[in-house]
């Protein structure tokens, strides 16, 4: 028993020392111009209006794109330095070569799209993600690389990131945001949203539905996401795993990637 809590408290350190005080950064909502009055109903259903707009604009140029020829894609890869630098990172964070491992046999049933590893610090995906997927997810886990540890800061910084990229990572992080936004306004402004969409940007959702349909067990998922919610507020992140849909908030509240000004990013 001695050897195996002197076992469990070295393992904690390790975690501490390369990934969990990651969960202990000033929140971005406190080193950017952040204001919490532009977080209303109304400002989401501008944004998801905005959002269907660049998802028309960026279909064809982002289907046309041949594929990555390499396990990194250098242009997501600058856009990330760029991102992570505007949002205040310190140093030089490397991207992750995203990788298939064995973890797929969960995230596919769980509905995990990525993960990185606190211990070795790599980037894993799911296998099944479509193309228009991947960007996003990828720009997502290298944002964790970066100190990003919440997962609603993640998701902003990864965006921001698909937004400093090509067609097909904008693209990619345009179909995330969007539907982020279209569960924060109001039920009935929904219907319009999706009806604003042309068929291919509809069509890429359904697909992405389509996987999730096939690969998640419901089951596996829901335990999953209970045991992940629990480790988060275990870290200090209150909202635990809705701490996901905290992007909203700021996006909306710091008014970058909806206009021509993004006088939000330098840190304050």
């Amino acid at each position: 028993m001695w050897r195996t809590a002197v076992g469990a408290a070295a393992v904690y350190l390790l975690f501490l020392v390369a990934w969990g005080f990651n969960y202990r950064r000033v929140p971005l909502e406190r080193k950017l111009r952040y204001d919490s009055r532009d977080v209303t109903p109304a400002a989401a259903r501008d944004a998801a209006r905005l959002a269907t707009s660049r998802l028309n604009m960026l279909f064809g140029d982002a289907h046309a794109e041949p594929p990555q020829a390499t396990p990194i894609d250098p242009v997501l890869a600058a856009a990330f330095a760029r991102a992570t630098k505007e949002l205040g990172a310190s140093g030089t964070t490397v991207p992750g070569r995203p990788k298939w491992t064995v973890l797929d046999l969960y995230f596919r049933p769980a509905g995990v799209a990525g993960m990185t590893d606190p211990w070795f610090l790599e980037t894993l995906v799911e296998s099944d993600l479509l193309a228009v997927e991947r960007p996003f997810v990828i720009a997502h886990e290298w944002s964790h690389l970066a100190g990003f540890a919440d997962e609603g800061e993640a998701n902003f910084a990864g965006w921001l990131t698909c937004l400093r990229a090509g067609a097909t990572a904008q693209y990619s992080g345009w179909l995330f945001l969007f539907g982020e936004l279209v569960n924060s306004v109001p039920r009935a402004d929904r219907a319009p949203l999706m009806a604003s969409l042309d068929a291919g940007p509809r069509g890429d959702l359904r697909a992405i539905a389509a996987r999730l349909a096939r690969d998640v067990q419901p089951a596996v998922s829901a335990a999953g996401w209970r045991v992940y919610d629990q480790y988060l507020k275990a870290n200090r992140v209150e909202a635990g795993a809705a701490s996901y849909a905290q992007v909203v908030r700021l996006v909306l509240g710091t008014r970058v990637g909806l206009s021509a000004d993004e006088s939000a990013l330098p840190a304050r």
